[in-house]
């Protein structure tokens, strides 16, 4: 939801769970369940909702799905319709994580149950009809930036191994040290001052920055698994996931990025609609989107950047 105060105003107007499962809407050609898996050693267990293709019998590819909201803001509901159309379209089994948030829960508890929802995927991939071989984290903004992170720790705790890491208009780097963070100061979504308070909530007034918070931060990127990128020219993170991909390039990681010019932040790539009208620009967003999922998910990889 667009923010027009301070975000901790936000989250004491606005924070709510999930609601229960029985009360979403249903998506044509998918089937959801949900579950309460451990969370890591001495954390609660951990909320996850399952999709897949109706009617799926093979092992499919999975992803671990993370939704955004400023570290602070949002649920799994936020992610229901994108995350069953993703199942559909890919086609794959996707596992949305409800985390918890920013600031009653700061740095590392929302990255500690992704990664615990990552580590129960690859484990329980038979018992869900996911290919263990085939596994992939996917999220938008602050999304992006914790899917980023488990990318991270999968390489260096040896596994489980990635096959993609698909990134929406992420949040990267804490420092706001970036051209286009100077430069979009007022926008609408998203901007500096929004983004500042972002990170101060998350961290938790850390004094040193903890590995894997902020990906931008990490110096070795190789021997990541290949990424999908998008950035939205608008937006204060716009330079941040360039520049991301352009390191991952470099690092040799195969990577596809791809900047939409002229629109904001979470510009609606994953919750718009691949049937609407053509030329419609979510249409046109939310296919290229789904697109690089699939390729990504079936073929291994992406192109280059």
């Amino acid at each position: 939801m667009p923010v027009t105060g301070r975000l901790a105003d936000a989250v004491a107007d606005h924070r709510a769970g999930p609601r229960p499962l029985g009360e979403l809407p249903a998506v044509p050609g998918a089937e959801v369940s949900e579950r309460w898996i451990p969370g890591a050693p001495g954390a609660p267990r951990v909320r996850v909702r399952i999709y897949r293709p109706a009617g799926a019998g093979a092992a499919l590819p999975a992803v671990v799905w993370i939704h955004g909201g400023g570290f602070v803001l949002g649920n799994v509901d936020a992610v229901h319709h994108s995350a069953a159309q993703a199942a559909v379209f890919a086609p794959a089994v996707v596992v949305a994580v409800s985390y918890r948030l920013a600031p009653e829960d700061p740095f590392p508890a929302g990255l500690d149950d992704c990664w615990a929802a990552l580590e129960w995927t690859a484990g329980n991939a038979a018992e869900i009809g996911a290919d263990p071989g085939r596994l992939a984290v996917a999220g938008a903004s602050s999304g992006g930036c914790l899917a980023a992170g488990l990318a991270l720790l999968a390489r260096d705790r040896g596994g489980p191994a990635l096959v993609l890491q698909h990134l929406s208009t992420p949040v990267l780097d804490d420092r706001l040290e970036t051209e286009s963070m100077a430069a979009f100061t007022d926008t609408p979504v998203w901007n500096r001052r929004l983004a500042q308070e972002s990170w101060e909530l998350y961290l938790g007034g850390r004094a040193e920055l903890p590995a894997y918070a902020a990906p931008a931060r990490v110096t070795d990127l190789g021997g990541l698994p290949p990424a999908y990128i998008s950035t939205a020219g608008l937006d204060p993170l716009r330079d941040e996931g360039l520049l991301y991909g352009l390191r991952l390039a470099r690092a040799g990681v195969p990577v596809e990025v791809h900047n939409f010019p002229g629109a904001y932040h979470a510009f609606g790539g994953w919750a718009g609609a691949p049937d609407g009208p053509d030329g419609d620009e979510p249409h046109r967003v939310a296919l290229e989107h789904l697109t690089a999922l699939r390729r990504g998910l079936h073929a291994g990889g992406t192109g280059a950047i």
